[in-house]
């Protein structure tokens, strides 16, 4: 038997109302908290990656611009790809000691989380 594709239906930001009087409220941007205030875990993750290792930065409160920031300086200074949404840092490779260096003196209250 041949497999077949399952497609999703992905509406997204798409809202649909039969009310006459409804308007749709965009989302405020978040307000970044400063660096001090910001509580980040660091977890290292190894599932769904084909057997590879993978380090999360999880808990940034924040917008999306100021989260690719971070991702930026962290990838760059580690030396490696990784990629940033939903409020979560993903770097390749097990970094966890390096990146908690780099985040307290970047100023920001993290530690290591999880085995």
């Amino acid at each position: 038997m041949s497999k077949k594709k399952k497609t999703k239906n992905i509406i997204g930001d798409v809202m649909y109302s039969t009310n006459p009087n409804f308007e749709y409220e965009l989302e405020k941007d978040i307000e970044t908290l400063a660096p001090s205030e910001q509580d980040l875990r660091i977890w290292l993750d190894k599932k769904h990656r084909g057997g590879k290792q993978a380090t999360l930065i999880k808990d940034f409160i924040g917008n999306d611009t100021d989260l690719k920031e971070l991702a930026k300086i962290l990838k760059s200074k580690c030396g490696v790809g990784g990629s940033s949404k939903e409020g979560e840092i993903i770097i390749q490779g097990d970094f966890r000691d390096k990146i908690l260096e780099i985040l307290k003196n970047l100023g920001y209250k993290a530690k290591k989380a999880g085995a």
